[in-house]
Order: C-alpha cells, then structure tokens, then sequence
C-alpha cells in the first residue's frame, strides 16, 4: 500500500498545474453500471472502464477477447482461436463469479453459471462497461469479482462494413437507424466465416500412447449470424423502448461441432413521476441453447426479469434509489443419446434493494443494501459502503467495502454426474465474499492516473471433492492485488498503460488459482496524422500462470499494430496485424494460440 501511496505522489508532482475543477470534467464518460443510476467514471466510488464504440472502431479488434486483455485485472484464456471456449477471470474471481449483461439483462447460462464471450460479435456492441469489485447490494448473485454491461449497437443512418483476415476469416454487417430525439429505431445484421486453425496441439495429450485422446491437427472453423434492434418511443413524459439481440452460431473442434443459439430481449418504460422523483421499469427475457451431437448433450437455459427502481432526489447533495427484482430461471440438460433430461429444474430469486449517494463539498459517501429470497438455497443480505475524499482539485481518494454471493449453478446443484461421479447437490449454499479496496485518482485534462489495491476473502466455495467428487461447500479464495493506469492525451500521441499485480490463492492448499498470471501489463500508444488517419501499438503480456495437472505456462508478450484510414467522409479502412512477432504461446495448456496474422476492413458510414 505504501509504494501505491509514493507512486501516486509521484504522478501527482509531475503532472500540469492547470487542473480541472472536478473528476467529472477530466473524465466525463457517462457509465450505469457502477450504481444501476446514471453517473460519471470520475465520479464513481468504484474501479470503472468504459469501451466506447470510438475504441473498438480505432482498434480493428476481431473478436472480444482482443478488447478485454487490454484491461487492468482481467485474465482472459481460450481454448484455440474464433468461436472456442473462452473464459474471463475479473480480479482472480472465477469465471461464474463475474456478472454479465446485455443491455440490462443477465446472459450467464444457468446450467454452467458462465457466459459464453466467444459468441459475441465485436459489431453488435456500442460500448462495454466493466466496474471491479462486489456489487452484489446492486445486483445480487455472480458479481463478486464484479460486471461487465455491453450495451448493443445503435446507429444513426445507414452502415455497411465488411472484413477479411487471416484464417480466412470474412466479416459483414449491414444496418440502418434514424432517431430524433428519444424517438426511433436501428436495426442491423452481421455474419462471420472463419476456417480457423486447429484448437489443439499434440500437448493435449499425456503421451503418444494416451488411449483416451482425440487430437487430429485439422481446422476448427466457426461460423455466425447476429441480429441487433433497438427502438424507443416517447409517451408524454415517458419513454418506452426495447432492445433485441439474436445469434447463431456453430463453433468446430476435433470431434465435432456444436451449435449455439442465444437470445436477449429487453423492454423499459421510464421517466419522471414528479419534479426530483424518476422511475425505471424493465422486463426481460434471456434464453440460451447449446447443441453438442458428439458428447450426445444438449443444454437449455431460460430466464425471465422484472425490474421497477425509482430514483429520489433529496436535496441538491443527496439522491436515495431503491427497487424490487425479481427473476425467473429454469435450466435443463438433455442426454440426446438416451432421450432422457439429465435434469429439468427451475427457481425464482426475489430481492429488494436501496442505496444513498451524498456530496458534501470535498466529501461523497455510497451505502447500499439488497436482501435476496432464492427458492433454491434461501436468503441473502448483501452490503457496499464507500467513502470519497477529494483532496485537492488534482487528487481524490477513495475506500469501499462489499459483500458478494453466488447462487450455485443448476449443473452443481443437480446434475446426475457419470455413475455417481461429479453428481450435483442440492443442498449447496451460496458462495459468500467480502472484499476491501482503496483507490486514488489523480489527473487533469492531459495526464490521468489511477491506483486500486483490493482483498476478498471468498468462502463456501464449491468444489467438487465430496464422497465419489460430489459438488460440496468446502473450498476457500484468497484474492489480493494492485492494479495501476496511466492515460496521456498530448495530441497528437495518446497512451494508455496498466499493470496488474494480483495473488489469487486457494486459502486451504495455499496453491495459486489456475490460469490466472500474477503479473498482467497492456500499453496503447497512438498517433493522429492530421485529421483522417490514425495508427497505433498495442503490447500485452503476462507472466507465468499454473494449469491443470501441474504444468506451468510460460509468460508471453505479443505486439498487436493497427492503423485506420478515413479516406472520405462516409468511407474508413481498418488494418490490424496481430502477434507481429509470431510468438508461439498457449492460454491454456495442449490449445493453440494464433501466429502472426492480419485482417483488414472497410466500412460505408455516410454522416458519421
């Protein structure tokens, strides 16, 4: 903690002395996640990152993996290149430990209590938020190591676009949108081809003479179609609207193929009551189907929300939002072979919540409180407090506390296992956790840095080591790190930097969690030439990282360049080469990761 507090006085001395007059003037970004109310990055009493639409476009990014390794805290790894297995690790938490949203409604599988990142198209996203640290007293279950929001596309007239790389990996989408005001529409379609390469590599195997591998070095492809509507209408003061995303797709690996389906819908009414007293009211619906003829499974998951929060403002320092959630889950897994569900259950979660914001001159203070009601496994009261301190018109810090849980998945609770093997149980308790962070922010309009160190205690954890490895409430997370970033803006150049140290642990072997590096770092460096063309750096890496079975993963760092080009007013052409120096390095052990390789686009956007 003490070097945290030099490094920042450090970068506090060194920055300009024409400081802005407030966090939310040197970082105004506009994000809902942190508190479910509308507020600034700046503001926020938590660790927040914004990806907006400008971002992903500069960055020629093919898929979504490429846009999170560059965050601080998260650990990312895939089980070879488009459409595979990936999986997200948010401050050492485990992958059903991180909430994540669609334009306001949880996505996760209720089978596997995981989303499924590599089904997103990097074309369907207008921007993602990403806050670290529990917030469960907002959201309930899975956000322990915290949310990612990605909010779906919006356009504003007509787009083409289209792509082609290595891989042969070829991208389209076309849409059209026209708003006036809180009034209008957009719609847009998108598909993606790509021959891949193979997933896996000979280490997958435990010898030559492994009788139960299959490795067979063919391409493993990928194909997908999305679809993308919005729409929202003004009633009086009111304003109805909805949001939809659809997506198919069909990801190859060595023995077969499986298929994918996942639906959002969304619809909101919102708006004021009266002079300091809004309201939001929200349904969902969230379903998800995957298809795997070779293992003979089939996995469905179904989920229905309602949502109504309103918003009170005291007085000119203080606002109260509190509001009722209820969810609707069911989950079922087919054994396809047999004809017969492994298990069909279902469960209902009902949770009231409330928080306070207040500013006091140099002072802010966050309380929130939510108690949860699950059919499955009973109560949970969960809590967040958080007090800031702006020091100085330059320096402001902060300290939190939160508590977080976990409802166990359908495959945990009920799963039959194979012959008793691996089997479910029902009578699991919920994952718990307490978290502690303290935080800085120093920055004026060209130099902006920020420090967090945290610790979560999680308990209850499940692990599979009961009588025949049956699911069971034994396991213990120690999680401590530091994350550090820097941002520089002197047009032309701007840089981004950030480095996490991280010590996630399993509390009762003292073992450090698989697959997560205890020291992560990204940097972006960029430069505009005149007012069309934009060329930039990326160089991420990671150091050593444990896997299964003892092996150890060396560290990596690759360089990514991209370039982008606004030839006219209504045309853009992208480049980006990856891994230039064709580092050969693995995510996960036995599964390949891509060689050097390029992709390029072109996109028609008149008026953008």
């Amino acid at each position: 903690m003490l070097r945290v507090s030099l490094l920042a006085v450090a970068v506090s001395a060194a920055l300009c002395a024409n400081a802005s007059a407030a966090d939310e003037q040197w970082q105004p970004t506009v994000q809902v996640t942190a508190s479910r109310v509308e507020g600034t990055v700046g503001a926020a009493l938590a660790d927040v990152s914004v990806i907006t639409r400008e971002e992903i476009e500069a960055s020629g990014a093919p898929d979504v993996l490429e846009l999170l390794r560059l965050q601080s805290g998260i650990d990312l790894y895939r089980t070879g290149g488009a459409g595979q297995q990936t999986s997200l690790f948010l401050r050492g938490t485990n992958s059903n430990q991180v909430l994540v949203l669609i334009d306001g409604v949880r996505v996760s599988a209720a089978t596997t209590g995981a989303f499924a990142f590599e089904q997103l198209p990097v074309e369907a996203i207008e921007r993602i938020e990403i806050v670290r640290g529990p917030r469960a007293s907002w959201w309930g279950s899975d956000a322990i190591g915290g949310v990612i929001q990605i909010f779906t596309r919006k356009l504003e007239g007509p787009r083409i676009a289209a792509g082609y790389g290595s891989h042969r990996d070829a991208r389209g989408t076309a849409g059209f949108g026209h708003w006036n005001g809180t009034n209008g529409f957009s719609v847009q379609v998108g598909a993606r081809h790509t021959d891949g390469y193979s997933a896996t590599n000979p280490g997958i195997c435990a010898g030559p003479d492994d009788p139960w591998c299959i490795y067979n070095p063919d391409d493993d492809g990928y194909r997908n179609t999305d679809i993308v509507l919005r729409g929202a209408h003004a009633l009086g003061n009111q304003v109805l609207s909805g949001t939809l995303y659809r997506n198919r797709a069909q990801s190859q690996f060595d023995e077969g193929h499986t298929d994918v389906r996942q639906q959002t819908l969304g619809v909101n009414l919102e708006g004021p009551l009266a002079a300091s007293w809004t309201h939001r009211l929200a349904l969902g619906t969230m379903r998800e189907d995957l298809d795997t003829p070779a293992y003979g499974t089939q996995y469905r998951t179904r989920r229905a929300s309602l949502l109504w929060q309103h918003e009170f403002r005291i007085d000119e320092h203080q606002q109260v939002a509190a509001g009722i959630d209820l969810l609707r889950e069911s989950g079922e897994t087919i054994d396809t072979y047999a004809g017969v569900a492994r298990y069909d259950e279902s469960r209902t979660n009902r949770a009231v919540y409330g928080n306070w914001r207040g500013v006091f001159g140099a002072l802010d203070a966050e309380a929130s409180l939510r108690h949860d009601d699950n059919s499955a496994f009973g109560n949970a009261t969960t809590g967040t407090f958080a007090l800031g301190w702006r020091v100085n018109e330059l320096v402001r810090v902060y300290a939190s506390f939160g508590q977080g849980f976990r409802a166990p998945s359908f495959n945990e609770l009920y799963d039959p296992g194979y012959g008793g093997y691996y089997a479910g149980n029902p009578d699991l308790d919920p994952e718990r956790s307490r978290s502690s962070e303290v935080g800085i922010r120093i920055g004026n309009e060209r130099h902006r840095f920020t420090a967090n160190a945290y610790a979560t205690r999680v308990r209850d954890l499940v692990s599979f080591t009961g009588p025949q490895n049956q699911a069971e409430n034994i396991a213990h997370a120690s999680l401590d790190g530091v994350e550090l970033e820097y941002e520089l803006d002197l047009q032309p150049w701007t840089l981004r930097a950030n480095w996490t140290w991280q010590d996630p642990r399993d509390a009762d072997t003292d073992q450090t969690l698989l697959r997560r590096a205890r020291h992560k770092g990204a940097l972006l460096a960029e430069r505009r030439f005149g007012n069309d063309f934009t060329a930039g750096v990326e160089v991420v890496g990671a150091g050593e990282r444990d896997d299964v079975g003892g092996v150890r993963l060396g560290g990596y760092a690759i360089v990514n360049l991209r370039a982008r080009w606004q030839a006219t007013p209504a045309w853009s052409i992208g480049i980006r080469a990856e891994n230039v120096g064709d580092r050969n390095y693995e995510f996960v052990h036995g599964y390949n990761t891509s060689g050097r390789s390029g992709f390029i686009d072109v996109a028609w956007q008149p008026g953008a």
